[in-house]
């Protein structure tokens, strides 16, 4: 199954409002920056972008490797992320050395310092 259109950013200014504007948890294979969207429209489901730079994670293979594992740890468990919230995964070089299941365990921890939305 994959991310609806609604579920993904896609915009950079959304990636660039997400990155100045949020707080971050280093979760050690990946970095999890989180910012809770406007008050406009905070009823609609958490969005997430997954970024992997050719630097840090390496060739083109290794980047969408590591975007996939992103992406896949993000669908099974995106009922632990409040709703109105966009999300940026961004892969670390150690993400591809590690076990699925490890960096599963550690995107389940950092859900869970996840600040809810606050009602409007």
């Amino acid at each position: 199954m994959h991310l609806r259109a609604g579920q993904r950013l896609r915009r950079n200014d959304d990636f660039r409002a997400v990155r100045e504007q949020g707080r971050r948890i280093d979760c050690g294979a990946f970095l999890l920056t989180w910012r809770v969207r406007p008050a406009d429209a905070p009823a609609t489901p958490a969005r997430v972008g997954v970024v992997a730079s050719r630097a840090s994670v390496g060739d083109a293979v290794h980047r969408n490797r590591a975007k996939r594992r992103l992406r896949e740890i993000y669908r099974r468990h995106q009922s632990l992320v409040p709703p109105g919230l966009d999300l940026v995964l961004t892969a670390r070089p150690a993400l591809l050395r590690l076990e699925f299941s490890d960096v599963e365990q550690r995107f389940t921890n950092a859900c869970r310092k996840l600040a809810p939305v606050p009602n409007v």
